[in-house]
């Protein structure tokens, strides 16, 4: 059956069999991926098992990417159209990108701890992904502010949907700074393992790992992604609730 993202967001049986069927598509994917990380790809001859974090840190820097990339799309589709649904995927996807570039920054310190010997460094790289992080962060701390002084819902609303989209759009300038900071200034961090100018060095079992790895984590977000639009449409449309009455209680029979 083919499924599509109008299905996926669909309040429906159809979008909740199509989100079922990601669900466990992601996590088959999760699977292959963690065995193929630790059983298939060899150490790092220079790293040791410390390496073996880029299966993780990677495909959250990445699927951060295509989050925020979604907030750009969804939030210039909002202020073209005006429809609530877009801003659900801009926001759900906001939440996405925030979540993924904090593992990111985490799993990266980590990483740093274990090879250069510090939990943190200012680095190129470093700065300008917690310099992204906070801006969608602020993204989603303005939403909330503008809905308490307006009395209105955070999202799906003009008075919060359209300041959060210009930010939403402003802040994608930041996605091609972080990726790309590896290259136009001088940096401790490594050189991007995907879309590099070049053909990065890497063995082809690493490769594989990691494509099994950034599979899982897009299709994951993906699901979740479907989701959180599904639950931010219900409490939008109040003709979801059921207002039928309850049933009345059944009427004991009298002994004769």
């Amino acid at each position: 059956m083919r499924t599509s993202t109008v299905e996926l967001t669909a309040d429906s049986a159809r979008g909740g069999a199509a989100r079922r069927t990601t669900a466990w598509i992601g996590g088959g994917l999760a699977v292959a991926a963690g065995l193929a990380s630790v059983l298939l790809a060899p150490t790092d001859a220079l790293q040791g098992h410390a390496q073996r974090l880029m299966y993780l840190h990677v495909p959250a820097a990445w699927v951060a990417y295509l989050a925020f990339a979604v907030v750009l799309a969804a939030s210039g589709a909002y202020l073209v159209r005006g429809d609530a649904r877009w801003d659900n995927v801009a926001l759900a996807a906001t939440e996405i990108g925030v979540v993924l570039t904090v593992l990111t920054l985490a799993t990266g310190s980590l990483w740093g701890r274990l090879v250069w010997g510090a939990w943190w460094a200012w680095d190129p790289r470093l700065v300008s992904t917690a310099l992204l992080a906070l801006v969608y962060a602020a993204a989603l701390a303005l939403r909330r502010a503008l809905a308490e002084r307006a009395g209105v819902p955070h999202h799906g609303d003009p008075k919060v949907a359209r300041p959060a989209a210009a930010v939403g759009i402003a802040g994608f300038l930041l996605v091609p700074v972080v990726h790309f900071s590896v290259v136009w200034w001088r940096s401790l961090h490594q050189q991007a393992t995907i879309l590099a100018p070049e053909r990065p060095p890497i063995d082809p079992r690493m490769a594989l790992a990691l494509l099994l790895a950034l599979a899982a984590a897009t299709v994951a977000a993906t699901w979740v992604l479907a989701h959180r639009v599904v639950r931010l449409q219900r409490r939008l449309d109040p003709a979801r609730v059921s207002t039928s009455p309850r049933p009345a209680p059944p009427v004991p029979a009298r002994l004769p």
